[in-house]
């Protein structure tokens, strides 16, 4: 049902978008045309909701392990970008018009709002029925400040209309502009943050380590590394050093590491090595914490150069007692 409401959402959102790109120059409004581009932000929050919704269903396969999750976030960095620009284009077109105004045509300035305000507030109480999910409260947030936006449209016609003050259209087009930047400076640093593989915002890890150790078992944690697959989509591999045990013995730590995840973080997604050596000092920095990434002849592929110094040892010392 929610993919379903989402597609719908998005292509009513497109006509809301032609309504005012159409209207905005018909009434050489820029304050309209810069809302038409506030649209565009509720377009690409509403692709990316659909396009989760649908990703959901398509299984990962042996190129893609980790699914196409990651092709969303791609998208949303170009459409970061992308607004970036239309705030410039809306800016520079705003100074030019306060220094020379232009003739607004009002009338049609309230026809394409109003369009715009009826459309998006049958998405968004559509929207509310489908639940209390993540990506349709992101959605809800978009598409009613976009109502707001095209309020504030309306507003600027009756100025117009009573007062004849064009000054107002690019007046309100700023601000308009300033609501755009701001929700594209989120989607560039949550994009970027993502594809860098950053620590999830929210998420102290400090206090994930100090979880982790309160579980009955472990003794430290090295070597860890959380990160976004995608929005609301974590993962976590590290080194647990534990006591020396069977394997049988050490599932229930593992499963009480997963349960304090998957409850206290959100972290769904986790690989956990088990150790009982105390081997990782020369290794890792930051107190242990954090291990330095190498290639295969410098560091480990999650096998460290110690256990391996070890097991040669071992090997030899077989080898010179069977001569």
């Amino acid at each position: 049902m929610a993919k379903r409401s989402l597609r719908l959402a998005f292509f009513l959102t497109m006509l809301i978008l032609i309504a005012e790109l159409v209207g905005g120059f018909v009434a050489n409004s820029l304050a309209l045309l810069s809302d038409a581009g506030h649209v565009v932000t509720d377009i690409f929050a509403l692709g990316l909701a659909w396009f989760a919704v649908a990703q959901a269903e398509r299984l990962p396969n042996a190129r893609k392990t980790f699914g196409y999750h990651r092709v969303g976030i791609l998208a949303a960095l170009a459409n970061a970008v992308t607004l970036i620009l239309i705030v410039v284009v809306i800016v520079w077109e705003a100074a030019r018009r306060l220094q020379h105004p232009e003739p607004v045509q009002p009338l049609i300035m309230f026809l394409a709002a109003a369009i715009g305000i009826a459309v998006n507030l049958y998405i968004g109480l559509g929207l509310r029925k489908e639940g209390n999910g993540l990506n349709e409260r992101a959605v809800m947030l978009h598409v009613f400040s976009d109502v707001g936006a095209s309020a504030g449209v309306i507003i600027a016609g009756i100025v117009i209309l009573l007062t004849g003050w064009t000054i107002v259209d690019p007046l309100l087009s700023i601000g308009i502009a300033a609501l755009i930047a701001v929700g594209a400076w989120r989607i560039l640093r949550e994009t970027t943050d993502i594809l860098l593989e950053a620590v999830p915002r929210g998420l102290s890890m400090p206090d994930l380590v100090s979880d982790m150790r309160k579980v009955e078992g472990i003794q430290d944690v090295h070597d860890l590394h959380v990160w976004s697959i995608t929005s609301d989509m974590y993962a976590l591999s590290c080194h647990v050093m534990i006591d020396d045990m069977s394997q049988s013995q050490s599932s229930s730590i593992l499963q009480s590491i997963n349960k304090m995840l998957s409850e206290q973080y959100h972290i769904g997604h986790a690989t956990i090595q088990f150790e009982c050596n105390p081997h990782q000092e020369q290794y890792c920095s930051v107190e242990g914490l954090y291990c330095r990434m190498g290639g295969n002849e410098d560091h480990h592929g999650h096998t460290h150069s110690g256990e391996l110094e070890s097991a040669g040892k071992a090997n030899l010392e077989k080898r010179q007692g069977v001569s």
